[in-house]
């Protein structure tokens, strides 16, 4: 599996996992969870693909798409944020909401949203 592969897997499931947070659907403790096994496996991925392929193909491979910048930037956010500050504070929410719409839907990428690879 690529990382391309990865995000393209990974991304809407955590928007989906996002969504349920927001709506009081889902555990924050759930989405925590799911964030440390997507860096575990992010590790194995990024580790074998870059054993597999010469410098020139991981530099040619290693472009990083908007969904890829959303991914890891709201990955970021539920490492970064309490549970209590993405609930209460509206500007962290939105963000958080916007960018699984992103993920979901496409469109406009939104406004600071700076995720890079770990």
């Amino acid at each position: 599996m690529t990382p391309n592969d990865f995000i393209e897997t990974k991304a809407p499931q955590l928007a989906y996992y996002g969504k349920a947070f927001l709506d009081n659907q889902l555990d924050y403790e759930e989405v925590k969870l799911y964030m440390w096994d997507v860096l575990e496996e992010w590790q194995c991925v990024n580790y074998a693909h870059q054993s597999q392929f010469t410098e020139l193909t991981a530099i040619q491979t290693n472009t990083e798409t908007d969904t890829e910048k959303v991914f890891w930037h709201l990955l970021h956010c539920f490492d970064t944020w309490s549970e209590m500050m993405i609930r209460g504070n509206q500007y962290l929410r939105q963000q958080v909401n916007e960018c699984c719409d992103y993920i979901n839907l496409g469109g406009e990428m939104p406004l600071n949203c700076v995720g890079v690879r770990p």
